[in-house]
């Protein structure tokens, strides 16, 4: 009998997503559902998400997910936040980096 650890971790199958997938991405993050979450379900790479999010790909996807969650959960509309997604930059603003070789 074969050890649990040793047992192989099925994989998630890798598929281009879709305009759906792209509706059902929108909803779990309006739910919030987990990234991680979502990545295992959709076996992609999360940079897919956020082009979802920030709609370069799928462009007008957030507006049918929208339609589609009041349709499927109209008593949760008014507690959620529909905002967009902001990237949050890392880098400091070059104004807010003090210069060192400044006389």
């Amino acid at each position: 009998m074969t050890p649990i650890a040793l047992l192989p971790v099925p994989q998630a199958v890798q598929r281009p997503l879709t305009q759906a997938d792209a509706i059902d991405i929108w909803i779990a993050r309006w739910l919030r559902i987990r990234r991680k979450d979502l990545l295992a379900r959709y076996g992609c790479d999360p940079r897919r998400l956020y082009e979802i999010w920030e709609e370069k790909r799928f462009a007008g996807s957030r507006a049918k997910a929208l339609a589609v969650f009041n349709e499927r959960h109209p008593g949760l509309a008014d507690r959620i936040d529909f905002g967009l997604h902001r990237r949050i930059p890392k880098a400091i603003p070059p104004e807010l980096q003090p210069s060192l070789f400044d006389a």
